[in-house]
């Protein structure tokens, strides 16, 4: 029996604006499976839904036994996870899911890849879902660049991401006004981290790092210093995990506030 049902919100961008054009993204697998897995390994229910009800694009990048401390068949199961496991393979819309009700769920997660800084920060159903997380202040889970979705709590998300695109920090901290998480802690991909995949991965500069959006907004960032050390931060109902590395302490930790919640209930 099911201890309840877990909503995963994934992405659906391929692309992210960089300097020269746009960059080729996605969201990261293990970052995907590894919370999924140990959801439905600790009895809840998983419900995967996106801005447009397609499947998430996994990031190239991360489709590799590296981002599973090399462990090649933990990267297999995980790998076989997505591809095949019905959760994976039937995904909703944001809206329906919002249609049905979201008193279904007793949490929900954002996986990462910088995909979510494309359409999750500043989609109005993200944004909904999470205003209703928060006010129940029910587990609300989010890792690497995934935390930087919570930005579509945001009255004017759209107009705060192009507020920092366009290098206005003044008026995306006005459009910032009034934020939910404003005051709470939290971390997130690091700048110095972001670095590394702008030289190596995307090749190019992006329009604005995801911590520095986040501070700007009125959160309380903070960072490991060691790139990507697993770091995990809760703070009320929500848990934000820094990097890739964070999956299985941000996994564990989620399930534990699931469980907390399911026995204060």
């Amino acid at each position: 029996m099911s201890k309840g049902k877990v909503l995963i919100i994934g992405s659906n961008a391929t692309q992210i604006e960089v300097r020269g054009g746009l960059g080729a993204t996605g969201q990261y697998l293990n970052e995907t499976v590894v919370p999924a897995m140990a959801l439905v390994e600790a009895g809840y229910e998983i419900v995967l839904a996106t801005p447009t009800g397609a499947k998430p694009y996994i990031d190239p990048a991360s489709d590799d036994a590296g981002h599973f401390d090399n462990d090649q068949a933990a990267y297999e199961r995980g790998k076989a996870f997505y591809e095949t496991d019905p959760a994976m393979n039937q995904p909703r819309t944001l809206r329906s899911v919002i249609g049905e009700g979201l008193d279904n769920f007793v949490g929900v997660f954002v996986p990462g890849g910088q995909a979510p800084g494309v359409d999750l920060m500043q989609d109005a159903e993200t944004g909904v879902i999470l205003r209703h997380f928060h006010d129940r202040g029910q587990p609300t889970a989010l890792l690497c660049h995934g935390p930087i979705a919570i930005a579509s709590a945001i009255d004017d998300a759209a107009g705060f991401r192009a507020a920092l695109i366009a290098g206005d920090t003044a008026r995306a901290a006005q459009l910032a006004k009034g934020w939910p998480y404003a005051g709470y802690n939290m971390t997130i991909f690091s700048n110095s981290e972001e670095k590394v995949v702008e030289e190596h991965i995307l090749h190019d500069k992006l329009f604005f790092n995801v911590a520095d959006a986040l501070e700007i907004a009125g959160g309380k960032v903070s960072t490991n210093p060691v790139n990507f050390e697993p770091n995990v931060i809760e703070d009320r109902e929500l848990i934000t995990g820094q990097n890739p590395r964070s999956d299985h302490p941000l996994a564990a930790t989620l399930v534990a506030a699931l469980d907390r919640s399911l026995k204060a209930a």
